[in-house]
């Protein structure tokens, strides 16, 4: 079965769909079978992969709302190497059109549930507002990876984003785990950043990866060549970076498997 993450923040720019793109790519390139879930109706996360949303006859809104079934919407990304469930700008209607549907925090769930033997990850690109579409990603979720910049507003974000996420577990899916933090656009010259950076790691533990990402421009070039960012410089330190994301997901997943 799956393991399911969403990357969330409610904060806009903060690099989610770079994360959600670089990282399936990266567990692409380690043999893992991925399957990419973009319910931001922006669709970056979809363009990023190579998939044109101008183009696509349907999409993860017409998923949601059981108008498709899963294998008429999901598409493959070839310069990705992994699966997509791609997202337009329909999707925005689908905050709407989900109130009068029953469970409808469990959409996502229970469309997916049935093809969770197929994926080793499956990894969520959340829009940057607590909605209707993250709530139903948190309700489907094993966990949660929140990238952030190290920066006084995002300490504030965060705090409401935990106070969120726990209510989900209360309420909702007690299978969903506290969040795990990534440290993205890292300029370890400036000493605020080296200062939040400490009290993340002081309050969070090891739910803070080791792995930081740093501000590379490469990285941002790569959308506009429909490549994720470690397929398109795959020696730029973004790319060595996201690789070694993915590496410490693979160990800390593998560890809890042999752990039990």
């Amino acid at each position: 079965m799956a393991q399911v993450f969403c990357i969330a923040n409610q904060k806009g720019g903060v690099g989610k769909t770079t994360t959600t793109v670089n990282l399936a790519a990266a567990l692409a390139l380690r043999d893992r079978r991925v399957l990419l879930v973009d319910l931001d109706p922006q669709g970056n996360g979809t363009m990023g992969c190579g998939i044109d949303k101008r183009e696509i006859e349907c999409s993860v809104y017409q998923l949601l709302l059981g108008l498709k079934s899963f294998d008429d919407v999901v598409r493959r990304s070839e310069t990705g190497g992994f699966d997509v469930l791609p997202a337009n700008r329909e999707l925005s209607g689908a905050e709407i059109e989900l109130i009068s549907i029953r469970e409808r925090d469990q959409r996502l769930k229970k469309t997916l549930g049935p093809v969770m033997d197929r994926y080793d990850y499956i990894l969520i690109d959340c829009p940057p507002s607590l909605s209707m579409l993250t709530l139903n990603a948190l309700c489907f979720a094993n966990g949660v990876i929140v990238p952030m910049q190290c920066e006084y507003f995002a300490l504030e974000g965060l705090t409401d984003l935990v106070a969120s996420i726990r209510r989900v577990h209360n309420e909702k899916n007690p299978g969903l785990r506290i969040i795990s933090i990534l440290r993205v656009m890292f300029d370890p010259r400036i000493t605020l950043q080296q200062q939040v950076s400490e009290q993340l790691k002081k309050h969070f533990g090891d739910k803070v990866f080791n792995t930081i990402i740093p501000r590379n421009v490469r990285l941002a070039e790569a959308p506009s060549y429909g490549k994720p960012g470690v397929v398109y410089d795959r020696s730029s330190r973004g790319a060595m970076a996201y690789k070694a994301f993915a590496d410490e997901i693979i160990s800390r997943m593998e560890a809890k498997k042999t752990n039990g």
